[in-house]
This record gives structure tokens, C-alpha cells and sequence, in this order.
């Protein structure tokens, strides 16, 4: 029988910030003077600090990964399904932290900051940043916990690629990578998909090149537009399908022969695209989407991953899910197989599940078996 929810949440969290005022270079060739980060975590960090875990969130995600921030919240931190105690990352072992990226819009530096230079909002001013910039600054996060090695750097889709350039650009600080619904670059229709969402932004007349933060206005239309399209792309046909189907929200009537909400689904997105307008930022939008096109960690090496991963010391857990067709188990076979190419240490799992690709954020429960199996092992190796 499963435990209460009370049992297996990390409950009530308080989100933390912390500054640093060493200068950021940044791919772009950009600098920025200083950056703040907003983080959580999850557990207790134990006396040599090697029950460290870092969880990178994906591209609308943000630091809340697990808990409530107030008793009566009624939804939970994005990845409750895997942190807490008993869960893959359980909390009674590990000590978790998730960081919002840079540039992000829930408290880390990014567009809806204030820029020191000019004691204005950065907006579209904020530089453009890339997966290894997210790793620079969050090496320094580590540093500031006193993280010298982290048991474990884990996440699912763009969190997955993060933990992959960690593997890459600091294999000495971190003894596992857990990559999960990722992919080693983004196909072409992938950055198609996000080359419409900005457009959707980007021709909103309230976008006003980015800088819609002083007139007070929003590009609410292209913002709702973008996820939209993008909700769709995390599910699968068989989920929509089975959820809504040809569902109408009137079936006392028939058609009403008009362009307002007909079918559920209309609906459901609808409601998904308003509601995200209320809590993100459309220039990070932006900013994550081109993130993500940019995320290619074998173009440093003529298109060779197995040569761009032939550093990493770490051992991998890749997983996929099988309706997964935005970042499909193809995907994931390409980063094993470069991994095995190199004689890498690596385990792999093909999870049957009609999620489409937001089930790594689902209770699939093959899938929390086999990520609590691969943390099981991590934690006996570091003793806790």
C-alpha cells in the first residue's frame, strides 16, 4: 500500500538565494559582473558531503523540484514524483539541490533582473546563455554548499543535457550523470519547434522588441501561443487521445459552428497557455529555447560524440520512454552508443509508457524501479 503523502513529500520548503560577485564569462563573449542563484534543497548533507545530489530542471522548470512552499499549496514542486523520502531520490540518504538556471524568471539573475550597469530591467538586454554557462554557475553553487563532488547530476530533457555537459566540462566533481528524456542535440524539427514558439512571442505587438517590462504591458498572446505548442509536443497522440479524445465541452447541442471552445482539448490548452502566462517570463522564454537549439556538445569534435564524451569519468544512467517523440529512444541510443564506443561505464532503460515526453515527470512505476535501483547503487557506493 502506498505510503500517505505526507510520508513521501519533503514538505514545506523555503526557496534560498545566494549572490556571487565574481564576474560570469559567458559563451556569447559576454560577461556578466555578477548573478544571483535561486536554489532548494531537499535532505541533509552529511559530514564529508557526499550524499550531494544536483537536479537540473527542464526548459519552463525552475528550482522547485519537490514539496510545497506553504501548507496550503495544492501543487507540488515539478519532480515530486522521484524526490522525497522512499522516492528514486530519497531524501533520507541523499541531500538534493535544484538551482533555477541562469536567466531563468523565479528568482536566479536573468531578463526580469535588474541590470547594475544601468539600474534598469535587463529585459532583452540579458545576454544569451548556453548549457555550459549553466554548469560554470552552478559550480560555484556547489562550491558555496561545500559540494567538491556530487554524488550524482540528474535530470530530464534540457536537465538531462545539463547533466551530460557537467559529465563533460567537470568530470572530477561529480561520481554519476542521470540523463533522462534527452538527447545529444536537438533534431531539426525540435528547433523548429522552438523557432515557432519565439516567433509566436516575437510578433505579439505587445513584445515591443523585448522591451515590454516599461510600458507595463506583456506579449501574453505569443507567450500563451508558445506553450501551447509546446504542451502538445510534450504529449503523446495515445495520451491525448485516451484524455480527451473527440470530447466536446457541450454535448447538449451540436456544433456550434463558431471559433470558440468546441472540444476539450481546446480547452486544456487553453487553460495550460493562460496559466503559464501568469508565472514565466517571455523573454526567458526565449532565452531557454535558444538554449536549448544551441546544446550540442559534439560540435566541438566534427559532429564525434563519442569523441566529445571520450573524457568523462562518470558512469552514465540514460533512460527514454517509448511514446517519447520529442526527444525519442533514438535519442538516447545515440548518447549509449557513444558512451560503449569509448568503453564507458554505462546503463540504459527503454520504459514503455504512452506519456509521451512528459513522463519523466510522471509515477511511471517501471520507470521510479529502475531510477530507485540505479540510486540504490550510488548510495551504497558513497555509504548512506
Amino acid at each position: 500500500m502506498a505510503a500517505p503523502a505526507e510520508e513521501t513529500s519533503v514538505g514545506v520548503i523555503v526557496p534560498q538565494t545566494v549572490h556571487f560577485d565574481e564576474p560570469l564569462a559567458l559563451d556569447s563573449g559576454r560577461v556578466l559582473p555578477g548573478y544571483t542563484l535561486a536554489y532548494e534543497t531537499y535532505g541533509t548533507l552529511n559530514a564529508d558531503a557526499s550524499n550531494a545530489i544536483l537536479v537540473c530542471h527542464a526548459l519552463s522548470g525552475n528550482h522547485h523540484a519537490a514539496g510545497y512552499h506553504h501548507a496550503g499549496e495544492r501543487k507540488p514542486g515539478w519532480w515530486e514524483a522521484c524526490i522525497g523520502p522512499g522516492k528514486p531520490l530519497d531524501t533520507n540518504r541523499f541531500f538534493v539541490v535544484c538551482s533555477n538556471n541562469l536567466g531563468g524568471c523565479h528568482g536566479s539573475t536573468g531578463p526580469t533582473s535588474i541590470d547594475p550597469e544601468t539600474g534598469e530591467l535587463y529585459g532583452a538586454d540579458f545576454p544569451l546563455v548556453t548549457v555550459r554557462d549553466w554548469v560554470r554557475s552552478q559550480a560555484r553553487l556547489a562550491d558555496h554548499l561545500g559540494v567538491a563532488r556530487w554524488a550524482a547530476v540528474a535530470g530530464g530533457s534540457l536537465g538531462g543535457m545539463q547533466a551530460m555537459q557537467w559529465a563533460i566540462d567537470q568530470p572530477e566533481r561529480l561520481r554519476h550523470a542521470v540523463v533522462i528524456a534527452a538527447a545529444p542535440r536537438l533534431s531539426a524539427q525540435n528547433i523548429a519547434f522552438n523557432e515557432v514558439a519565439r516567433q509566436a512571442i516575437r510578433s505579439d505587438p505587445d513584445f515591443q522588441d523585448g522591451r515590454y517590462a516599461a510600458t507595463g504591458d506583456r506579449p501574453r498572446t505569443g507567450l500563451m501561443l508558445a506553450r501551447m505548442l509546446g504542451h502538445i509536443t510534450y504529449l503523446s497522440e495515445a495520451a491525448m487521445g485516451e484524455k480527451f479524445g473527440r470530447e466536446r465541452r457541450d454535448t447538449r447541442s451540436g456544433y456550434h459552428y463558431n471559433y470558440d471552445v468546441e472540444f476539450e482539448v481546446e480547452s486544456y490548452l487553453r487553460y495550460q497557455g493562460e496559466s503559464f502566462v501568469d508565472r514565466f517570463d517571455a523573454n526567458t522564454y526565449l532565452l531557454m529555447t535558444r538554449a536549448l537549439d544551441y546544446f550540442d556538445p559534439a560540435a566541438a569534435t566534427d559532429g564525434d560524440l563519442s569523441v566529445a564524451l571520450s573524457g568523462v569519468t562518470a558512469p552514465f544512467f540514460v533512460a527514454s520512454f517509448t511514446s517519447d517523440w520529442r526527444f525519442p529512444p533514438a535519442a538516447s541510443h545515440e548518447i549509449v552508443r557513444a558512451l560503449l564506443d569509448t568503453d564507458k561505464r554505462v546503463s540504459y532503460a527503454e520504459i514503455r509508457a504512452n506519456h509521451g515526453h512528459d513522463a519523466f515527470l510522471m509515477p511511471v512505476p517501471r520507470y521510479r524501479e529502475v531510477f530507485s535501483t540505479y540510486m540504490q547503487r550510488i548510495a551504497e557506493e558513497v555509504g548512506v
